[in-house]
C-alpha cells in the first residue's frame, strides 16, 4: 500500500524518516534520490548492509534527529515517516520539521498507527496509552492531532490491515503556495 502511494517521480529527492534498518529502501528501486535518516547508529549499519547487499543506487542514510534536521528548507519532494510519529517522544517536533525541509507542494506520508474512530476502541487506546509509552510509543494520537495546525492539506487517509488500525495518510505540503 506505501509503495502505490509514494510513486515518486524520476529524479525526485525523497525524505524517509525513521528509515530503520532500510526495509522501504528496496520500493525507490532507483526511480528518485533518497535520503534515509535515523538516530539509531546500529539501525543505520544495518540500513548501509542493506544497501549494498541489494546494490541500490542513489541512497543516502545519516544519523539525525529528525526533530532537528540539518537539511535547507524546501530540500526534498517527498517526505515519508512509517511507524515513526507515535514513537518519537515529540511527534510535533516531527511534523514541523518535514513541513520545513519539504518544497511547497510537495507530499507527506504517514503510515501509522492512530486512534481508531469507534468512541470504545478509542477510550480503550487512550487508557492503555502510558503503558505503551513505557514500551516507546503512544496509542493516544489522531490524525487530527498530528496535523492540527500544519499547513498541510490531507489528501487521503487510507486505513490499512490489519484490521484497519493502521492508517496511511497523505498530505500536500501548502506551506507558502500561491493560490
Amino acid at each position: 500500500v506505501l509503495a502505490a502511494a509514494i510513486e515518486p517521480r524520476p529524479g525526485e529527492c525523497v525524505l524517509e524518516v525513521g528509515v530503520g534498518t532500510g526495509l522501504l529502501l528496496p520500493l525507490y528501486a532507483g526511480r528518485c534520490r533518497v535520503t534515509g535518516i535515523d538516530l539509531s547508529a546500529g539501525m543505520l549499519d544495518k540500513a548501509r548492509e542493506r544497501v549494498d547487499q541489494l546494490g541500490l543506487q542513489d541512497v543516502t542514510l545519516e544519523q539525525m534527529d529528525a526533530g532537528a534536521m540539518r537539511f535547507a528548507d524546501d530540500s526534498f519532494d517527498i517526505a515519508v515517516a512509517a511507524y515513526v510519529v507515535t514513537a518519537v517522544p515529540d511527534y510535533r517536533a516531527v511534523m514541523n520539521e518535514m513541513v520545513r525541509v519539504v518544497r511547497p507542494g510537495g507530499r507527506i506520508l504517514l503510515l501509522n498507527h492512530f486512534v481508531n474512530g469507534s468512541p470504545l476502541l478509542a477510550a480503550c487506546e487512550r487508557a492503555v496509552s502510558p503503558l505503551c509509552i513505557h514500551l516507546g510509543f503512544r496509542t493516544d494520537l489522531s490524525v487530527a492531532q498530528v496535523l492540527d495546525g500544519l499547513p498541510l492539506a490531507k489528501m487521503s487517509d487510507e486505513r490499512v490491515k490489519p484490521l484497519g488500525m493502521w492508517h496511511l495518510v497523505e498530505c500536500r505540503n501548502d506551506k507558502r503556495v500561491q493560490a
